[in-house]
């Protein structure tokens, strides 16, 4: 099955054969109900109409069928003339599911703005720009490979404005913090300058009164 866009997918119109309703788009289940196996897609075109003839005479046929409380949705699979009567628990399935526009667009554009900083990260030393360098280690959802390559920036970048964001972020990766906190350790280094353990400001390495808070360093 061919890729599709998901933009592409919310303005396709289907409908359900059973009750005519516009099917909704909605994330595939990780997992096929029936083998297993993946969908072969992240998407799925399912009729979440409560009236819907197959839904409402669900209910009964599975009990009398299987013993149980149950019904199906009609399911369609996108870019293909594959479609199921799909076997659901409740009255709820899928319904938690359903795609968000506003979200994929914000997942869209997060995407881009990601990959832009990555295709800076081969000139921010030269442009001393710590711009891109920020935006990938400040934000969990880059790939940690990524992350890396930046921390490894840091040092030659050598600027001292990148401590604070950096110190206040929450690293969910152990390892990803111990090198951002080298780097920082190179960088204060390479400047002689230290933080100040109470108010945690820049100072000289050789101050011995911290100027923003005023108490004496050891």
């Amino acid at each position: 099955m061919k890729s599709v866009s998901v933009f592409d997918l919310l303005e396709e119109v289907h409908t359900c054969p059973h009750c005519k309703v516009r099917l909704t788009l909605c994330h595939a289940p990780p997992i096929h109900v029936g083998d297993g196996l993946g969908w072969g897609s992240e998407y799925l075109f399912i009729c979440l109409n409560d009236e819907c003839n197959l839904f409402a005479s669900g209910w009964e046929h599975i009990e009398n069928q299987y013993g149980h409380v149950g019904s199906y949705r009609y399911m369609k699979l996108p870019d293909s003339d594959e479609s199921y009567n799909m076997m659901v628990a409740g009255k709820d399935a899928f319904t938690g599911s359903i795609v968000d526009p506003e979200q994929i667009k914000a997942s869209n554009k997060r995407y881009r703005k990601e990959q832009e900083a990555i295709a800076r990260l081969d000139t921010c030393v030269a442009e001393k720009n710590m711009e891109p360098l920020l935006y990938l280690l400040l934000n969990d959802h880059v790939a940690l490979d990524v992350r890396k390559r930046a921390v490894g920036l840091l040092t030659e970048l050598n600027d001292p404005a990148c401590v604070e964001p950096l110190r206040n972020h929450d690293f969910k990766d152990t390892h990803l913090e111990q090198s951002v906190n080298m780097a920082i350790s190179g960088i204060l280094g390479a400047n002689f300058i230290k933080e100040c353990p109470f108010c945690a400001e820049l100072v000289k390495v050789r101050a011995k009164i911290c100027k923003h808070c005023q108490k004496e360093l050891g």
